[in-house]
């Protein structure tokens, strides 16, 4: 394709992972086109560089104090100004909190095709179709997104990034970041950031997640443990959030976070379809339930019938031999 703009996230750690990964499915994509990036926010000029490297021809930073807590009016108005005139073919954005109302706003206020969610890509005579989950992750289907750019919305790790070039350049060009307050509508007042040493649950390569059957809020001390072994992430099933036994940050499901992992374990989780809807995509499953009848097992790869409390400190003791 002939220009693919990218829509890029960051952490206090640099570009996000899903970041990198939409930079390297636009690089490929893109052939011997175009890929432009977009960076906002605070301080951000420093890592046009980084996305280069991977993959970007261009990058345009809006790097302003006042972009430094995301607020939707402001990024809508600044990407409305970035793609003015450009005749883009696609906007790639990876799939966060943020990106799922920026998408939508952007496609409304464009007059775009929205492609959200999406998990694998296959370029056809010069169209690229998008695939997509739907009915709570049972089924795919095939999108096209219309319009100049179609926007198209990845899930975490299921794309892959570019290796880092330090040879490649890309060329870098200041965004104008100035907008009339009075045509804001949201402003933000505090933005309090989670704990920078945790995980994010969908960039999250592995994610062990607990459910009602560990009883009791004490025991997810297990599931944190083995988490902390493979370097994973905890999640939560909706139960345990609603009882006030896990932050609502670690919810899988379809009123939660949609996650991709290469591995997933499920910990006294039953599978209720709104949990499936947010983990159904992961890589492998592995489902820890002392019910050999539970829906869960109809997804998982792996299964253990067992008590999860017995279960868990087995299954710690033997990845940490493993990784020994």
């Amino acid at each position: 394709m002939a220009a693919i703009w990218v829509y890029l996230e960051t952490s206090p750690k640099g570009l996000t992972k899903a970041s990198l990964e939409a930079l390297g499915e636009a690089r490929r994509l893109a052939g011997e086109g175009r890929v432009t990036a977009v960076l906002i926010g605070s301080g951000v000029g420093a890592l046009a560089e980084t996305a280069g490297y991977h993959g970007a021809d261009a990058v345009l930073t809006a790097d302003d104090a006042a972009c430094a807590d995301f607020n939707l009016d402001v990024h809508v108005h600044l990407m409305r100004r970035a793609l003015d005139g450009t005749g883009a073919d696609l906007l790639l954005m990876p799939v966060s909190i943020h990106t799922r109302e920026l998408s939508a706003r952007l496609a409304a206020a464009l007059d775009a095709g929205l492609a959200p969610d999406c998990v694998g890509s296959e370029a056809v005579e010069g169209t690229v179709r998008w695939k997509r989950p739907i009915y709570a992750g049972k089924a795919f289907e095939t999108v096209v997104p219309a319009g100049n750019p179609g926007i198209v919305t990845l899930r975490p790790n299921n794309f892959e990034a570019m290796a880092a070039d330090a040879g490649r350049r890309a060329e870098v060009q200041p965004l104008d970041t100035a907008i009339d307050a009075d045509r804001l509508r949201l402003e933000v007042r505090e933005a309090v950031a989670a704990a920078a040493d945790k995980v994010p649950l969908t960039e999250a390569a592995i994610i062990v997640s607990g459910g009602r059957g560990m009883k009791d809020p004490a025991n997810f001390a297990l599931i944190e443990k083995l988490a902390g072994t493979l370097s994973a992430a905890v999640g939560a099933s909706r139960a345990v959030v609603d009882a006030g036994w896990r932050p609502h940050a670690e919810q899988v499901g379809q009123t939660g976070k949609t996650v991709s992992p290469v591995l997933y374990i499920a910990c006294g989780i039953s599978g209720a379809i709104q949990h499936l809807a947010g983990m159904s995509s992961s890589r492998t499953i592995v489902a820890v339930n002392k019910d050999p009848e539970a829906p869960i097992f109809k997804v998982a790869d792996y299964g253990i019938v067992g008590d999860t409390l017995e279960v868990l400190p087995l299954l710690d003791e033997e990845f940490k031999k493993l990784l020994a």
